[in-house]
């Protein structure tokens, strides 16, 4: 017996180990940064090391991408030992783990008042010549969206390229789609050879999202577009001249930073103006942010990088791509809706919204049950698949709770198991946000107090009975915007000094191209064709910002893209024109720069903003100093010799960023006024006719006082540079309290405006 004993541990030793060199030696990819500066004489070729470094841990292992703009460095294979043995070699900064991204997944132009205004609008030669790269699933080429008419030849400064690959040839490029590429060599080394009976294995898009993007951005005037009927009137993308071109880098199982990183890298050899992301995942310090890193190179060219927020709203600290070189954009709504009622047997008629078209229901009230007692599933209230016991909702109209699966799954759920209609009630997350989807049944979405009090009747009368009325499409809702619950919000999680997020933009319901080969609820049962679709998300008001940089940029050619981003925040509203502040959807109160931002874009105003603050390259350094970065850190943002002056004192605070954000460390009670006051510095760029503006101060209550030295600037020319000084002095707070509240610099033609938020923790 003791033998036998023996012999089983020994085996269950060597099989633990085994178990442990199998786990030890399974390969991830990492991107690896290298000092650029350190390379060895020995070597002629930047490349040449890089394979040298590679082959020093590993005989097998392959370089997937090498990285000359964006980063210095290449991407590949590893087992975590290789890639910890690789970390310790001389001219490595960092060799960094694969991240994941996802998606952040048409009345737009008029309700942003550029219909009305297109005599201030950049000529369209002059934004013919600005590029919007868009990062994303690829494009469906044969889009009305991407016509060429009336464009002249492709900008000569144009670098790019239109790659062929599957189902997908040049002649799918022409003068609007200048360029197409697709990056999967992270994915594919991840989960495997893609599925071509699934997803083009080249620039083509399949999945519908980014199309929309790229046509939301600058997408080309086309008259009687819609969605099966709803929405009608003409499309246009933000920047309706500018030329699009698309770098596919998400694909079926998401989107993977080495091919972002790869693509973005392409984008500045090729020429891009204007990046234009709406991807994120998890927060993390700059330096081990790729998206962050990759948007440093393009703001050192010269081009604007606008990232979708993310949509985790309406949780607090919940941003993604919070650098302060990126455009951080947030999402809100239109003062369009697609009314849906859901009328009851007990008389009673509840509004919702719907973009459901196909057969009507039956002229008469019809059966109506509740999903949760239509299950034995402990989740079956949320319609999830296989869920519904079809004998208890075949004929009926089925009321499903929202979470876990895709709305316009629910609808799929119900239809399949009998039902022949669906409610589909918000949960307390969602509040009164109202979403439209082009549902596979008559269904109609109604808020989480609606829900409440049709479960009410549902749970009270013996014979429940109910229908849905569509209404089509209406517009002039009030009020508009108010801020998406779903959009991501502040603080920032990484640097709190720095108010995320910059600016919200219409992201609810946006009507824009679609791909032909997908049904508008992307659905794999959904055979329907649809040449626009109407989604949401911010990673429909990323695009916004996009296009609306791109006109920027052909107006004022000279700006950097801190000049851009500037002229768009301060111009932003956050107050309707009835003087009532904008409203948060999620919590029916006003809305605060930690979901707003700036405020809603107004682009009009933008292009014409008086003042701007500008940023540069060295400011940024100096606020990477400010955050004490070692010089590896520095380098791995900057891929430069920056070096910080040790006899210079650095200030987050004095960044020349748009708003303002404080942050006390303490706690409630009594505070002296000199452990209290903070201050900033900024600096006013004229880029106006000459004037003098004074400001004024909208405070946030008696706990701080906000003080602005000097109170007037004088601008005598264009270009002229003035600095002032903001002192916040606070005198107590408790703990867990944020306050708002406002700068403003006038010369009573133009009004530059900054949000003010503080915060105690």
């Amino acid at each position: 017996m003791n033998m036998f004993k023996l012999l089983f541990l020994v085996v269950l030793v060597v099989f633990c180990h085994v178990s442990a060199a199998k786990i030890n030696e399974e390969k991830k990819t990492y991107i690896v940064h290298m000092s650029k500066s350190e390379m060895p004489v020995s070597f002629n070729d930047h490349t040449h090391w890089y394979y040298s470094s590679l082959k020093s841990v590993s005989d097998s292992a392959e370089m997937l991408y090498t990285y000359n703009n964006v980063a210095h460095g290449y991407s590949t294979r590893l087992s975590k030992q290789e890639a910890e043995s690789l970390e310790n070699h001389p001219g490595i900064l960092s060799v960094m783990p694969e991240v994941i991204y996802q998606l952040h997944t048409t009345r737009t132009p008029e309700f942003l008042g550029l219909h009305q205004n297109s005599n201030l609008l950049p000529e369209s030669q002059t934004a013919s010549e600005v590029v919007v790269g868009v990062f994303d699933t690829g494009v469906w080429p044969e889009s009305r969206s991407f016509d060429d008419a009336g464009l002249g030849p492709i900008p000569t400064s144009w670098k790019g390229e239109c790659e062929t690959g599957n189902n997908f040839n040049s002649s799918n490029c022409n003068r609007k789609l200048i360029g197409a590429r697709f990056f999967s060599k992270g994915y594919v080394a991840a989960l495997g050879p893609i599925d071509e009976s699934k997803e083009s294995n080249s620039p083509r898009d399949d999945d519908g999202h980014g199309t929309h993007t790229s046509t939301t951005a600058a997408g080309s005037v086309v008259r009687d577009a819609s969605l099966l009927g709803y929405a009608s009137g003409t499309a246009r993308g933000m920047a309706s001249s500018a030329r699009v071109a698309v770098y596919k880098v998400c694909w079926v199982g998401g989107c993977f930073s080495s091919d972002i990183l790869k693509g973005m890298d392409m984008a500045i050899a090729d020429n891009v103006n204007v990046m234009s992301l709406s991807l994120g995942g998890g927060t993390s310090d700059y330096y081990r942010d790729n998206i962050a890193i990759g948007a440093f190179a393009a703001m050192q060219k010269g081009i604007l990088v606008s990232c979708s927020a993310g949509n985790a709203g309406p949780s607090s600290f919940s941003l993604s791509n919070v650098a302060p070189w990126i455009t951080t954009v947030g999402a809100g709504t239109l003062d369009r809706d697609f009314p849906a009622f859901a009328s009851l047997g007990n008389g009673l008629n509840y509004s919702g919204v719907s973009l459901f078209k196909g057969d009507s229901l039956p002229d008469k009230m019809l059966p109506f049950v509740y999903a949760g007692n239509a299950t034995t599933a402990t989740n079956g209230n949320l319609c999830m698949p296989g869920t519904l016991i079809p004998d208890k909702v075949k004929g009926k109209i089925v009321l499903c709770d929202r979470g876990v699966n895709a709305r316009v799954q629910k609808g799929s759920v119900v239809k399949a198991a009998g039902g022949v209609g669906m409610i589909l009630a918000n949960a307390a997350s969602n509040g009164d946000e109202l979403v439209a989807d082009a549902h596979l049944l008559p269904a109609t979405a109604v808020t989480e107090k609606t829900g409440k009090m049709i479960k009410n009747y549902l749970f009270s009368d013996s014979n429940p009975t109910a229908t849905i009325i569509f209404q089509g499409t209406k517009i002039g809702i009030e009020p508009s915007p108010v801020v998406a619950a779903f959009s991501s919000r502040g603080p920032n999680s990484i640097t709190p000094e720095i108010l995320k997020p910059d600016i919200i933009a219409p992201g609810v319901n946006i009507l824009a191209g679609w791909a032909g080969s997908v049904g508008p609820t992307g659905l794999a049962e959904d055979s329907r064709h649809v040449e626009f679709n109407i989604i949401s998300g911010t990673s429909m008001s990323c695009p916004h910002v996009s296009g609306l940089a791109a006109l920027l940029k052909a107006a004022h050619g000279d700006w950097s893209p801190g000049a851009i981003r500037s002229a768009l925040m301060t111009t932003a509203y956050s107050k309707y024109k009835t003087g009532k502040p904008m409203e948060d959807i999620a919590t029916g109160k006003p809305s605060t720069p930690f979901d707003h931002g700036a405020g809603h874009v107004d682009p009009v105003s933008a292009l014409n903003p008086g003042l701007v603050y500008d940023l540069i390259v060295d400011d940024y350094v100096g606020f990477l100093c400010a955050m004490k970065y070692t010089a590896s850190e520095m380098k791995l943002v900057t891929r430069g010799n920056f070096t910080c002056d040790s006899s210079k004192q650095y200030s987050v605070n004095n960044l020349n960023y748009p708003s303002f954000a404080v942050s006390y460390q303490t706690g409630s009670g009594p505070i002296s006024e000199d452990t209290t006051t903070v201050k900033h510095t900024r600096t006013l760029t004229n880029v106006g006719v000459p004037g003098t503006y004074k400001v004024s101060v909208t405070s946030p209550g008696k706990s701080v006082k906000i003080t602005v030295e000097p109170e007037s600037l004088t601008f005598d020319k264009v270009n002229e540079k003035k600095s002032y000084t903001v002192s916040f002095t606070a005198s107590s707070m408790p703990m867990n309290t944020n306050l708002f509240g406002r700068i403003e610099w006038s010369d009573e033609k133009h009004i530059v405006g900054s949000p003010v938020a503080i915060s105690w923790i």
